[in-house]
């Protein structure tokens, strides 16, 4: 269910960042906005943050997302590939994310939708509000090295994330004026690198944490969701990400109702 208030005098953002299995925590969040019936104008979402995106703007039940979050395994991506330009070759994450959406695409949004990219040979942020929309979501989670790029419209697309972890700086280029930004924060581990994608896995790490510091707090209010030891890679904690996700919102209620005025 989505709400509008007639009353309602600002246009109200909901930015979601990357964090793969951390960004899970996305769910748990849109479920507090909906149970507290917090408006959402339009929504942006980079990574991670753009798969949740897709599915609330489209109408996909956050319960859906949730049971599907939680009975995902990581092997259901795992799609080998001659490593040109990536390891996994995607086609697997993309029929992922087309099942979830349930074929949706952005005819079917019910509120605007905002999906950020990165174009590896210019090293533009590229944001897209029609197109294919399974794709481009593919294309905002595609870690280089990990996933092949995606290539539409002459672009060759990557993960939002390289550039903008939480895009608050593309939120404020839209139309709104109250900005929610959600930040999963980055896991970044003491320890032994032993093989490639835990090479590739902290470098995200590395990256995100310092794009968080500055990108996250243009927003209005930043929910920010305490994942704790809780990785990327960490899908089997599907669970645990959402009900952290509900904790960090509920603490932020009160004052997005009173900036609200509702």
């Amino acid at each position: 269910m989505r709400f509008n208030f007639l009353k309602r005098k600002k246009k109200v953002s909901l930015v979601l960042g990357g964090g793969s299995a951390r960004g899970l925590a996305h769910i748990g969040v849109l479920k507090v906005l909906e149970k507290e019936k917090i408006p959402i104008d339009r929504v942006i979402g980079t990574s991670m943050g753009a798969f949740v995106a897709a599915g609330y703007a489209t109408g996909v039940p956050t319960k859906r997302m949730e049971d599907r979050a939680c009975d995902f395994v990581v092997n259901k991506l795992l799609d080998p590939t001659l490593p040109r330009m990536g390891l996994l070759g995607g086609k697997k994450l993309e029929a992922i994310i087309a099942d979830i959406l349930e074929n949706r695409s952005f005819r079917d949004c019910k509120i605007p939708l905002s999906i950020v990219t990165t174009d590896i040979e210019t090293g533009e942020e590229m944001v897209y509000q029609d197109g294919d929309l399974p794709k481009l979501v593919r294309a905002s989670c595609s870690w280089p090295g990990i996933f092949n790029p995606v290539r539409i419209g002459g672009r060759l697309l990557v993960d939002g994330g390289i550039k903008n972890s939480v895009p608050t700086k593309i939120a404020k280029t839209l139309d709104g004026e109250y900005m929610i930004a959600v930040d999963v924060g980055f896991c970044v581990k003491q320890g032994k690198i032993e093989n490639i994608f835990q090479m590739i896995l902290q470098s995200f790490q590395i990256m995100g944490h310092e794009l968080n510091k500055y990108q996250a707090r243009e927003a209005d209010i930043v929910i920010d969701v305490d994942l704790g030891d809780l990785d990327q890679a960490s899908f089997h904690r599907a669970k645990e990400a959402i009900e952290k996700g509900e904790m960090a919102a509920e603490k932020s209620i009160a004052k997005i109702k009173r900036d609200l005025g509702i």
